[in-house]
């Protein structure tokens, strides 16, 4: 029999693998020929290291992923995969694997034209890990990744897609349990390929987000109750499937559950209590399609020919899909510092440094 017994320890250096959707690209659709990009002002205008100009990032600054690494003790912000040399990163801080407009499944994101699925992702982690193989060998490679985190924020776009293309046609508990089975195969993918420690982040309250309150003519204050709904159920079976799988693996893996859903609700219904101002409309973009958020190159005196906030910290969300770096602060230091009803079966600080011993009866 098998005791399962989790120590804290200090660690010195903090790794990740980062796999996902534009709420976490740190620039890899930049690569790509792609309608799906953020690679121009004012996107970027609060990134420090970058100056304030556009990296990929679609938001203000910095992303969720970005502001748990820092605060984790990451030497430098994770590198984009497709960046060029950026395989040489995957000792140091990791790899950023996500694409604007991706989703679980292969097909979603097919109108942006370029992007970069999960199961593509994953296969470019391949390519990491055979170049870490051939610079320390496979033992080598084991015993790093088996301390790295491996985070996967996906799925709100095949949720848009759902309800776009398909739920005239496919009941919502198959579309759910097909996103899932195809999550839960990627994820036992990652697992052979070395990952141990997981951050799986639930689907947010899509039915908030500016796009979807616009499109559906959902008054101020209010949120589409419909695709709310559909997003919960989504992520009650993840959660049962995660928490499965952590028992099934005993002490091979750990598996956390980001419920990143009633996270963002919170921020979202108490938001002056968050120092927010506004938490319906996009800082940039404007409250009316197409909410296009761009710089303009006709008059330099504006800093933007799309609508843009006064004070960016005061906006929840920094376009018509993306939070702000403030809500992205706010969301963090839940995922990092949060009880179980945030993270379970523990949060991200204390994932970090967690040491697995099997003991022998």
């Amino acid at each position: 029999m098998f005791l399962l017994h989790f120590q804290f320890v200090p660690c010195f250096c903090y790794t990740t693998y980062l796999f996902g959707d534009s709420l976490v690209d740190a620039g890899n659709n930049n690569y790509l020929f792609t309608l799906s990009k953020a690679d121009s002002p004012p996107y970027g205008i609060d990134f420090t290291p970058s100056g304030g100009q556009p990296t990929g990032r679609f938001t203000n600054g910095r992303t969720i992923a970005d502001i748990v690494g820092e605060a984790l003790g990451a030497k430098s912000f994770t590198s984009p995969y497709l960046k060029p040399d950026s395989a040489a990163d995957a000792f140091d801080s990791g790899i950023n694997y996500a694409s604007g407009a991706s989703g679980i499944l292969d097909a979603t994101g097919t109108l942006f034209i370029g992007r970069l699925p999960l199961n593509v992702q994953i296969s470019n982690f391949e390519k990491t890990r055979e170049y870490m193989v051939n610079t320390v060998g496979e033992n080598g490679t084991s015993s790093f990744l088996k301390d790295a985190i491996f985070s996967l924020t996906t799925g709100s776009n095949d949720v848009i897609n759902y309800f776009q293309f398909f739920s005239a046609n496919v009941s919502r508990s198959a579309f759910q349990d097909f996103m899932l089975y195809n999550l839960t195969m990627q994820l036992k993918r990652l697992h052979g390929l070395g990952a141990r420690k997981f951050v799986v982040v639930g689907i947010g309250p899509l039915g908030c987000i500016p796009f979807i309150r616009a499109t559906n003519l959902i008054p101020s204050g209010r949120c589409s109750d419909n695709i709310n709904a559909f997003v919960m159920g989504y992520n009650q079976k993840l959660k049962r499937e995660l928490d499965q799988m952590n028992t099934n693996m005993g002490p091979n893996a750990v598996f956390v559950y980001a419920n990143s859903y009633d996270i963002f609700m919170q921020l979202i219904l108490n938001y002056p209590n968050y120092g927010f101002d506004n938490s319906d409309g996009p800082c940039c973009g404007g409250y009316i399609p197409p909410f296009f958020c761009y710089k303009g190159k006709d008059d330099a005196a504006d800093i933007t020919s799309s609508s843009l906030c006064g004070d960016r910290k005061r906006y929840v969300f920094w376009d018509a899909y993306h939070p702000t770096e403030a809500a992205n602060l706010a969301v963090a230091d839940k995922l990092l510092n949060g009880d179980q009803t945030n993270c379970s079966p523990m949060n991200i600080r204390q994932l970090y440094t967690h040491v697995f011993t099997t003991l022998h009866d």
